[in-house]
Order: structure tokens, then C-alpha cells, then sequence
């Protein structure tokens, strides 16, 4: 080949090297949402633009995967700490009361809401245990991330009761950050009571400054992040705030039923709004709230006779091999508290996608 085609082709395959790789490097930048799968400490985290949003745990020393932490946009958590990382000034209750979960509280007679490493030695029998077995699904990208998942409920025996497959979608947009979690549980060997009882379904435990004022003296940790020595009332920093899409506001949002509900404050100086949206198909649709003024946030369809005083029973009850699938989607607004008429629109851009 003469010297002067020689270099001709030479350059040629130089330019097309280094378009190809500037293309596959993406400008430069990082997928603006990446998950990262850490096996060994059985850990999924999810970062937005490069920082973390949340993680997905399934430890052993949890009784249910949860999604942990959930931040905002700045940074400031939504999410209390304790048990697992306690921060200065927050309530020491219901050590089961970790990030964002999905559970119930009378399966087959089994309470699995309740289960933690404090329960009292001889009363495991009564308690069902929820085990991550494996990832179906690890995929990032510029629009959203996917993490799909499967899981076992557990008697205290170590037999499956139910089997749950549950697709997160992770996304952001604006000053919105964004999580669907559909969930598909089906019967497994016999059919499975889920009789009504008020702690379900989907629940958030949220940080302290989320929380309604109250007057009553509480237990709370220290500057160190230990439990204090006694008891006080101190609502420093505290301003939450529900409101549903029926018109309920704060504590009179408990046990009413609603197509949404949304929890506002004032976090590190950043107004927040944490919402939590159902959808049509899932059962006993819209769902009652289970939303408390000290920082329990969770949509409870199946604990109707509990939640309704008795004017309603539902003892929903999934036979061998069927399924059923619930779909729910959280959002977290930065930066200004979201309006009914946003987080309205928001619930009618959820039942109107196609996931």
C-alpha cells in the first residue's frame, strides 16, 4: 500500500475510533440515574446525577427489604434514622419503622408489620419474616432506573407463605424525585388470610421535622444520636402537615380514604412535600390511610374494619397460586411545598402511564 493511502486509511480508522468512543462515553457524563449493586453487603444503591437517593437493604438484621435512606434533592433526609443511623432529636419508638417498606400485619395470623430484633425472646412464633432471595433486574439510565426484585414471606418455621416479585422505578424530574414500587404477591402451597388489621400496608417512617406538632412528652435522642434519659415535650424543627385529596388535613386524615395523601414541612430549612398516590386497580381502592401525626405515613387498602370503626370488612383473602398486584408511586418535592392541584395532577399522570 504507497505510503500516502497507508496514512489515509490509518486516519480514517483514528476518526472513526474516536467517535465512536466520544458517543459511548456519553458526553462525558455519568448516567443520571445509576444503580449499584453491592452483593457482599447486600445493598442496592441509587444515585441521581452522581448522589445518593436511597438504597435498597435486605440485611439480615432487617425483618423486610426497605428502601433506606430517602433524600431530597438538596440532600436533607425524609426519612428518620433510628434504629439504623440515629440522628440528634428523633423519636425512639417502633424500631420496625424503617425508610419505605411493604408489609402487613395478619398474614395466616402472622404479624409481619411488627417483626424487629426487639422482639421479646419466645414470641418469634408469632411473626412473619420477609427475605430478599434475588435480583431480576439492576438497570440505570438517563430517564430512570429499574430495580426489580423477588422476595419470600416467611413464617417463623422458614416456609414461604407468599412470593413477592416488586419492580422499583426510580426517576427524576425537576424538583421531583420519583419511586413506583408494583408489587405482585401470590399464594403459594394453600390459600392466604389477609385479615383486616391496621398496620399495613405500605408504610414510611418519616424524619422528625415531618412530624405534627405535638404536646405530649416524648422519648427522643440526644445530641450524639443516644436515647435520653427521660421523657419531654420539644418541638423544635417540627412541621408536618397532612393533606388528602377528599380535603382532610392533619390528624383528621387518620382512618379516611383517599386517592392520595400528602405529608409537608420544613426540613433543614428546605420545604418538603412527600406524597404517596394509589392507583385504580389495587384492591380496596382509594385506599385508607394509616398516617400518623408522630411520623408513621402508610396506605393501608386491606385494613378496612379497622380503619372504618366497623362500618366496613374486607378480610381479603388470595387463593393458592393467584396473584395480586398493587401499585404505588411516591414522590418528593424540593425546595417549595407541592400544591393539591400538583400533586392531583401527579395522581392522574400515574394512573394514566404505562409502566
Amino acid at each position: 500500500m504507497p505510503a500516502i493511502s497507508r496514512l489515509i486509511h490509518i486516519s480514517l480508522v483514528f476518526i472513526i475510533l474516536f467517535f465512536a468512543a466520544f458517543a459511548n462515553a456519553d458526553y462525558g457524563k455519568e448516567n443520571s440515574i445509576k444503580l449499584l449493586n453491592h452483593p457482599d453487603e447486600k445493598r442496592v444503591d441509587v444515585l441521581l446525577n452522581g448522589k445518593l437517593f436511597t438504597s435498597y437493604l435486605y440485611t439480615e438484621t432487617l425483618k423486610k427489604p426497605v428502601l433506606y435512606p430517602l433524600k431530597t434533592e438538596s440532600g436533607n433526609f425524609v426519612t428518620r434514622g433510628y434504629p439504623l443511623d440515629p440522628r440528634a432529636g428523633e423519636r425512639v419508638d417502633h424500631p420496625h419503622h424503617v425508610g419505605l417498606w411493604f408489609n402487613y400485619g395478619d398474614v395466616n395470623g402472622l404479624d409481619f408489620w411488627n417483626n424487629s430484633n426487639d422482639i421479646p425472646a419466645g414470641e418469634e412464633e408469632n411473626y412473619g419474616t420477609i427475605v430478599h432471595k434475588e435480583i431480576n433486574k439492576l438497570e440505570s439510565g438517563q430517564d430512570e432506573g429499574r430495580l426489580g426484585v423477588t422476595m419470600e414471606w416467611n413464617g417463623p418455621d422458614g416456609e414461604a407463605i407468599l412470593r413477592e416479585n416488586t419492580m422499583f422505578i426510580f426517576r427524576h424530574s425537576g424538583n421531583k424525585r420519583i419511586i413506583d414500587r408494583i408489587t405482585t404477591l401470590q399464594a403459594l402451597d394453600s390459600e392466604v388470610s389477609l385479615k383486616d388489621n391496621k398496620e399495613g400496608l405500605l408504610g414510611i417512617r418519616v424524619a422528625r421535622q415531618l412530624e405534627h406538632p405535638s404536646d405530649e412528652p416524648v422519648l427522643l435522642t440526644d445530641s450524639s444520636g443516644e436515647i435520653a434519659s427521660q421523657s419531654k415535650v420539644n418541638n423544635a424543627g417540627v412541621s408536618g402537615n397532612y393533606l388528602s385529596s377528599e380535603g382532610a388535613e392533619g390528624l383528621d386524615v387518620w382512618g379516611t380514604r383517599a386517592r392520595w395523601m400528602m405529608l409537608s414541612g420544613r426540613v433543614e430549612n428546605e420545604e418538603v412535600s412527600l406524597a404517596i398516590l394509589d392507583h385504580p386497580e389495587n384492591v380496596g381502592f382509594p385506599t385508607y390511610w394509616h398516617a400518623r401525626g408522630y411520623g408513621l405515613f402508610a396506605a393501608n387498602p386491606l385494613g378496612q374494619e379497622a380503619l372504618s370503626g366497623g362500618e366496613e370488612i374486607l378480610n381479603f383473602g388470595l387463593p393458592a397460586g393467584d396473584p395480586v398486584t398493587f401499585q404505588h408511586r411516591i414522590i418528593i418535592y424540593s425546595g417549595k411545598q407541592a400544591t393539591s392541584e400538583q400533586v392531583e395532577a401527579a395522581w392522574n399522570q400515574f394512573v394514566n402511564a404505562q409502566n
